[in-house]
């Protein structure tokens, strides 16, 4: 069976960022600007800290593309932390250079710090914030770009924008697949990606708030997958649900604390007659040529039902908790002292959520990606898009 699979690794401040994708088909075009051109989205936003003034992503193909082209082989990335150089002996893997910084001890709260530490049994809890940064999303940035190119080939694309921050909302907002064009270019052209100018204003102006309070904010981003065809996912058993994997993939980014498909949680405070999502059909002849067969003319279920993608676009809306990391720090334990001190402050954003909206679109196309190769298979792009293409005719003439 075809899957898709990938692997990151790396710390904040080690040398850099690896990943590993494997089960992209051979024939893909692909270049590193394809996957720049994405982590350059995620840097930016408003309201963002220092460390994207240090860094300026770049993913290096190491393997698994020769020519502009993949060749089936798994795809190697890296992305290389400018910052190393000033953490060359404190992120060491060398033992001579131990002890040549201090051990953080202060457990912050609302990160993994103190979890963590006393799971893997840790006295300095860099060991574990090192990896649990968000840092290290950059990298499934850049593996999701790989799968959003190999989703465009197939007339799907994904896109993100903010719907909230803190208690700013943007009002009377819903995506519709006749004015999604507008949508997205509204939201590049947002500092904080939200396709609303006055609600973007008032955003801003309470991130500018958050800041010099030394506070955080977090808000609710959606992520919408368009051109996906009937049937991806199943309704076989619990894991091959498809609404189960991305609530999974959105609910594994750092400080995402709720997930939902659709109306969700909306659909508990309504009768069923209101949220379901009726049925149409029309012959190829009528005048709704873009929803030729069956069709809906609501979206209720955010595109899947019974685990299954239903031909309507999918839409995943995810909240995040405001960053954890405070100028104004909390209070906390030492770990070795046991003595009460103020958590320890990592340089950090006021707030993240236009980010977070661009990796939920990285985490969206990874899942994708696997359930469109598990139902088409294919060793080359050309064989999948045949299997593909077979597919599709068989849908139009049920």
């Amino acid at each position: 069976m075809n899957k898709l699979r990938f692997l990151t690794a790396g710390e904040s401040h080690g040398k850099g960022l690896t990943g590993i994708l494997e089960g992209i088909p051979a024939g893909l075009l692909l270049s590193s600007e394809d996957i720049d051109k994405e982590l350059k989205k995620r840097q930016a936003g408003y309201g963002r800290g220092g460390r994207m003034k240090i860094e300026s992503d770049h993913a290096e193909i190491i393997s698994g593309v020769r020519w502009g082209k993949t060749i089936g082989s798994p795809i190697s990335l890296l992305i290389e932390n400018k910052d190393w150089k000033n953490w060359e002996q404190g992120m060491s893997s060398d033992s001579r250079h131990e002890g040549s910084i201090d051990a953080v001890t202060r457990p912050r709260p609302g990160h993994a710090d103190l979890a963590g530490a006393l799971k893997y049994g840790h006295k300095d809890i860099r060991n574990i914030l090192e990896r649990s940064s968000a840092r290290e999303t950059a990298m499934r940035v850049a593996i999701g770009a790989v799968a959003k190119k190999f989703l465009s080939e197939f007339g799907i694309n994904i896109g993100s924008y903010v719907i909230q921050i803190g208690s700013v909302k943007i009002s009377n907002f819903k995506f519709e697949i006749s004015n999604s064009e507008e949508i997205f270019i509204m939201t590049e052209n947002s500092s904080v990606r939200c396709p609303d100018e006055e609600a973007s204003k008032k955003m801003m102006a309470l991130i500018d708030t958050a800041s010099k309070n030394g506070d955080t904010l977090g808000g609710i981003f959606e992520v919408v997958a368009t051109g996906l065809p009937i049937g991806l996912g199943s309704h076989i058993q619990w894991d091959k649900r498809l609404d189960g994997q991305l609530a999974q993939a959105m609910m594994g980014i750092q400080a995402i604390k709720g997930v939902e498909i659709g109306t969700g949680f909306g659909m508990s405070e309504r009768f069923g007659s209101e949220v379901m999502d009726e049925i149409f059909y029309e012959k190829a002849m009528g005048k709704r040529q873009e929803t030729i067969g069956f069709y809906r003319e609501t979206n209720h279920a955010g595109g899947i039902e019974g685990g299954m993608t239903n031909g309507m676009p999918v839409i995943i809306r995810a909240a995040m908790k405001p960053i954890p990391t405070l100028r104004k720090p909390l209070r906390s334990v030492d770990i070795i002292t046991k003595e009460p001190f103020e958590a320890a402050y990592e340089r950090s954003d006021t707030c993240a959520v236009p980010a977070a909206a661009v990796i939920g679109e990285a985490m969206t196309a990874l899942v994708i990606a696997d359930a469109l190769i598990e139902k088409f298979g294919g060793d080359s792009m050309e064989e999948t898009k045949r299997n593909a293409a077979g597919y599709l005719e068989h849908l139009k003439n049920f």
